[in-house]
């Protein structure tokens, strides 16, 4: 298939572009650059097309990620999506600010299902009559990198200064009691603002995929301190990595970390005396972090991953093309009302997606 969607997320866009489909990827102006989120990847089945010309594309499906790209299909390429080609909303993030009664902004239709990328984001959303699923979260392996050689405790968090209590930024100088706190991520240099008087919160510049990864394994071990995302992919690749983990019990965390690969709590007291036992104990620390990558490359491996998503796209390009053949029978019945149907005519408009 063809597929458009926004490279909106570096991440997640990482991974899904790795299927066998070719990935149409929307850019402003006239090509990839540094600040599209393409032009620093390889992706050797994706290609960036500038906005100007997706009318020009044969699009086969939509994966749509804001609200206002609906909208934008329409200006940009004439089709509407849901009608005149498929689409699939993607979303990331949990939602708010009232949690659990917070409506999705595509809660009122059947033709465009919801992808949701956890199943607490599934739970907690309102998402009304529309159609729902959840692809989890799969991410590229980076190999069993974990030295723990450093007794530091790793954090990846981007935006961490804006984002503050949803990701548990206001957390960080109680884990500075146990050991120095190095913190990965965009605009994580403001932090040494945020918190002029603890010197031993780190703040790390922006590193590309393969150097965090190699920096980040030299920890012996990583907190997870958010309170309010949806499950971060910064703690799947730590425990690929093989690290031993500690984090927040908020949201889909607690399903992601069993008790055998890390420790999850809502408690902070208790993740601090994990984190103590961890930084005091670097066998145990490695014994536990072998057996958090086992259970990430089996829950949130690449093939699943890819492998999901390819019967979503299918499900969704028949089912919209069942609608729109049912459309057009409902229609050439209307204007020829004593002809012969040819044989059961039944709507399928609003199938579910199995």
């Amino acid at each position: 298939m063809r597929v458009l969607l926004w490279p909106i997320h570096g991440g997640y866009t990482d991974a899904f572009v790795r299927g066998a489909h070719e990935y149409l990827l929307a850019v402003p102006g006239d090509g990839p650059g540094e600040d599209d989120g393409v032009g620093c990847w390889g992706w050797e089945h994706a290609r960036a097309v500038p906005l100007h010309a997706l009318g020009e594309e044969d699009i086969d499906i939509v994966v749509l990620q804001r609200p206002e790209e609906l909208a934008l299909v329409e200006q940009l390429t004439g089709r509407v999506p849901g009608r005149d080609v498929p689409a699939v909303y993607l979303e990331h993030n949990t939602p708010g600010p009232s949690a659990f009664a917070t409506r999705h902004p595509l809660a009122d239709q059947r033709r465009i299902p919801i992808a949701h990328v956890t199943h607490f984001n599934r739970l907690f959303w309102d998402s009304g009559n529309a159609r729902t699923t959840v692809v989890e979260h799969g991410v590229p392996d980076p190999g069993p990198l974990y030295t723990g050689e450093l007794p530091r405790i790793g954090v990846v968090v981007n935006e961490p200064v804006r984002r503050w209590r949803a990701t548990g930024t206001d957390l960080l100088p109680q884990f500075t009691r146990e050991a120095p706190v190095d913190v990965f991520g965009i605009d994580a240099g403001r932090l040494a603002d945020a918190f002029p008087g603890h010197t031993d919160i780190h703040p790390a510049e922006s590193l590309p995929p393969r150097l965090l990864h190699a920096e980040l394994a030299r920890r012996r071990v990583y907190v997870h301190p958010f309170r309010w995302t949806s499950l971060g992919l910064s703690l799947l690749e730590a425990m690929h990595l093989g690290m031993p983990v500690a984090a927040l019990a908020t949201t889909e965390a607690g399903r992601a970390v069993p008790p055998d690969a890390g420790v999850a709590s809502t408690d902070v007291d208790e993740l601090r005396r994990a984190v103590r036992t961890f930084l005091h104990e670097p066998e145990w620390a490695r014994d536990v972090g072998a057996r958090a990558r086992t259970h990430a490359l089996t829950h949130y491996g690449l093939p699943a991953f890819l492998a999901r998503w390819d019967d979503v796209l299918t499900e969704t390009v028949d089912a919209t093309r069942r609608a729109a053949a049912a459309l057009r029978r409902r229609r050439a019945a209307a204007a020829h009302p004593h002809a012969p149907t040819g044989g059961n005519a039944a709507t399928t408009i609003g199938a579910p997606v199995p």
